[in-house]
């Protein structure tokens, strides 16, 4: 969404500059067609922008394009006609562009600082499904603090300035660990907790969560399933299943036969071992192995909407 807004931000300034060069000159503005032509270009962006925002809301990127175009020309064929029935005098062509100008202006500022603060320190995020419940329901909004596990210098997958490091129990966001864009989850960001941190040994027997040898505590799980997966037998020892759990392959390997038995592995240096709260209903660690550090874009700070979920996340 912050690449969004960058590029929604660089839009208002680039037609900012080109506004300003077309007011330079008094005799564009005596050319009714030519003002209307921008008056349109200002509200094409406006239906751009809209649409951008309304299938970012949605999470339908296929309606992007088409919303995008449609409100895009709507918006065109508004401006020019709006010019149309208006008083074609230079007076009012200038009032009118410096109107659309002003508001060019706002829009580059005030995008690019949220584009700004959604990229170093806050984002919103919505809970797209039930793998987190009932901690967090589907629907739920809530504000990631991205800052806590570091600042992300961009175009690198260098942190610095990091607060501290991600403790056992911390509910976090993160682009789905894959660089393969055949991937369904290819730049997605996911939501889960944090269960085994680097260098921790995790096992699950009867879908209880052992940590270095001792069952972990946890009063936030929910099991909805009341059958108990037997452990899996397609690896002849833990060396194999760790290679293959580490290199995401378990979904294909041992699909559900991982779920309520799994491991012994060890968390590599770097990376942790998540899990959905709604532990038989969590596509999570268990599936597509390990999430490295450079993944995590923050931890689930607290629920805003509805009004009646407010809460501090725990």
């Amino acid at each position: 969404m912050e690449a969004k807004l960058f590029w929604i931000s660089m839009s208002c300034g680039a037609y900012a500059v080109l506004l300003r060069w077309f007011l330079k000159k008094e005799e564009r503005l005596k050319n009714w067609k030519l003002t209307a032509a921008m008056h349109g270009l200002f509200w094409a962006l406006t239906g751009v922008v809209a649409g951008s925002l309304v299938s970012s809301y949605w999470e339908r990127p296929d309606l992007a394009w088409g919303l995008m175009l449609g409100l895009g020309a709507g918006g065109f064929s508004l401006g020019i006609l709006w010019r149309y029935v208006r008083n074609r005098t230079p007076e009012v062509s200038w009032g009118l562009l410096r109107e659309d100008l002003e508001w060019a202006d706002t829009g580059f500022s005030a995008i690019l600082l949220a584009a700004f603060i959604m990229y170093f320190f806050i984002q919103a995020f919505k809970i797209p499904s039930g793998s987190m419940r009932s901690t967090l329901l589907e629907g739920d909004h809530l504000f990631v603090n991205k800052f806590i596990y570091g600042v992300r210098i961009p175009l690198t997958q260098k942190k610095v300035f990091r607060l501290r490091d991600v403790q056992r129990g911390d509910v976090v966001v993160f682009r789905f660990p894959t660089e393969d864009k055949k991937n369904v989850h290819y730049g997605k960001d996911f939501i889960k907790r944090a269960v085994g941190l680097p260098g921790d040994t995790v096992e699950i027997r009867r879908k209880k969560v052992l940590v270095n040898g001792r069952p972990l505590e946890e009063s936030y799980t929910q099991f909805v399933d009341d059958y108990i997966i037997p452990p899996s037998r397609l690896f002849p020892d833990q060396a194999s299943f760790q290679k293959h759990w580490e290199m995401g392959l378990m979904a294909q390997t041992a699909g559900e036969m991982v779920k309520d038995y799994f491991g012994p592995i060890t968390v590599p240096p770097g990376q942790y071992f998540v899990m959905g709260d709604n532990r038989d209903r969590s596509s999570d660690s268990r599936f597509w192995g390990p999430l490295p550090d450079s993944y995590l874009k923050g931890r689930a700070w607290f629920v805003y909407l509805p009004f009646s979920r407010v809460k501090v996340i725990r």
